[in-house]
């Protein structure tokens, strides 16, 4: 998919080279990364100068620049000058990587000794002295091939980090009654570099009734029918919701202000269904497809949390409630001897109709059952129209949060898993999960760890780059899924 909603990466490379030893080896070997990445990646800008001295840095800091560079590899094909490459990657002002060449043969360990191993240690300590924020990939000295592998690393990482240095997140709130855990402390996102817009539920309601009649709603909702085919069970409620729609992305465009990306973190219930006239889940379910996550219940980390993994894995996400356990029975009938889980490895992820179309296995337009049970019982649904239900397409994915805790601390878990094959035989966008060790993962770090009951799923195994993003961004502790024989902190190790 190509979204409007995050940054596309124009990647650079700058070969740094130490004056005692040859400049001609860090840019030779710089060459060859830089065919090894083309011929297996892409497109890469490399810089022609090398970089040996401040005044070389301020050339190839220009260079780069003018390239259009916006995420930077400086690369240690030798010893490297740790003054000069930190200074360009303070400057630099976007991502940096920072990465170093192995030797290449046993036969040129003379004339043709980099060193980069030895500097790759003094260009990260000169970093930390400066209070500069570098990617290092997990083993950052490699061939010409394994070096073009961890560039194509730090992309996502890239993206990411570009889309939060230029995202707004705008809110319409305040959360329902007892929704603390959606608990909000801005602090960190001013630290992280995103804006919020915190506004009022009346606010989005003026805004929807200035809307009313709107010339392009017939337009959107012949999208909607598009999209929802044989779904389209309540076709009634569909001017509103094209209403809705419009509602919102013209709230985006005049409210960017100085951002160039936008992400919602809105109240969806109770009172929304009382004055709206109907539920809002479908809309934020068509949002999130295009690359602009809507978060239920003023959810702003959710939200947040929602952004990321759309940039890293440059497709849909959604955002679910960590929700109820899978039967015994139905383990035992669809699951066990099937897939290599046990019954405390799954979980039914929930909510109520947010999942975006490409991501259920079949859907339609239902209202919200929950909140009928309240607004409107024992009647024909009206205001609680407006869910997309489905079960989640069976696969592979990363369910993560990053979170600003009570104590306005950054805090984030990642967990590789997939949604299995098996039908939910329940109501709302549903899955059922698995995630090795889930049990323990559900105690010593959701639970632990005071984690809300949101987490944000990406559809595919994108931990690594999740993980890398966390640990730049400062989080201090990343949680995960550890296996078996590997304590928790927390952990009784008395079983």
């Amino acid at each position: 998919m190509n979204f409007k909603n995050i940054p596309d990466v124009k990647l650079g490379i700058v070969a740094v080279s130490r004056d005692c030893f040859p400049m001609e080896l860090s840019a030779g070997r710089r060459q060859a990364v830089v065919k090894a990445y083309k011929e297996a990646y892409g497109d890469i800008y490399e810089c022609p100068t090398t970089v040996e001295s401040e005044v070389h840095m301020r050339k190839a800091l220009a260079e780069v620049k003018e390239a259009g560079v916006n995420a930077l590899v400086v690369y240690l094909g030798n010893f490297g000058p740790e003054t000069a490459e930190t200074l360009l990657a303070k400057e630099f002002g976007g991502p940096v990587m920072f990465v170093a060449a192995a030797e290449e043969s046993g036969n040129n360990l003379i004339g043709g000794r980099g060193d980069a191993y030895c500097g790759m240690l003094n260009a990260s300590y000169n970093l930390a002295l400066r209070n500069i924020k570098a990617y290092i990939p997990e083993y950052p000295v490699g061939t010409y091939e394994e070096v073009a592998e961890m560039i194509k690393e730090f992309e996502p990482v890239a993206t990411t980090l570009l889309g939060l240095q230029n995202l707004k997140i705008i809110s319409f709130g305040p959360r329902p009654q007892d929704f603390l855990a959606c608990n909000a402390p801005i602090k960190q996102l001013y630290n992280l570099g995103v804006e919020i817009e915190e506004n009022s539920e009346l606010d989005l309601f003026a805004a929807f009734n200035e809307h009313a009649n709107d010339p392009r709603i017939p337009e959107v909702i012949a999208d909607m029918e598009k999209e929802l085919g044989e779904g389209n069970k309540m076709p009634g409620i569909l001017p509103k919701l094209a209403q809705y729609e419009l509602t919102l992305l013209d709230w985006m465009e005049a409210h960017k202000g100085s951002r160039e990306y936008v992400v919602f973190a809105n109240k969806c219930w109770p009172s929304f269904q009382t004055q709206f006239g109907f539920v809002p889940c479908y809309v934020n379910s068509r949002l999130v497809s295009r690359g602009i996550p809507v978060s239920c219940e003023v959810d702003i980390y959710g939200a947040l949390s929602e952004y990321i993994g759309t940039c890293v894995s440059k497709d849909a996400v959604t955002l679910l409630d960590i929700n109820n356990s899978v039967p015994r029975d139905m383990y035992e009938q669809e699951i066990k001897d099937k897939f290599n889980y046990t019954l405390k490895d799954t979980f039914m992820g929930f909510h109520c109709g947010n999942t975006p179309a490409c991501k259920l296995s079949f859907k339609n337009m239902k209202n919200q059952m929950i909140m009928a049970r309240s607004l409107e019982p024992n009647q024909e649904p009206n205001i609680t129209r407006g869910t997309l239900e489905g079960d989640i397409i069976p696969g592979e994915i990363t369910f993560f949060r990053l979170q600003s805790n009570a104590d306005a601390e950054l805090t984030a878990y990642v967990a590789e898993g997939e949604v299995l094959p098996v039908a939910t035989r329940s109501f709302g966008s549903i899955g059922i999960f698995a995630i090795p060790e889930m049990g323990r993962f559900y105690r010593h770090v959701l639970i632990e760890g005071r984690y809300p009951h949101h987490g944000a799923v990406a559809f595919g195994h994108f931990g690594k780059a999740i993980t890398n993003v966390f640990n730049y961004l400062g989080v201090k502790e990343v949680g995960f899924n550890q296996p078996k024989g590997m304590l928790y902190k927390t952990e009784n190790p008395f079983k």
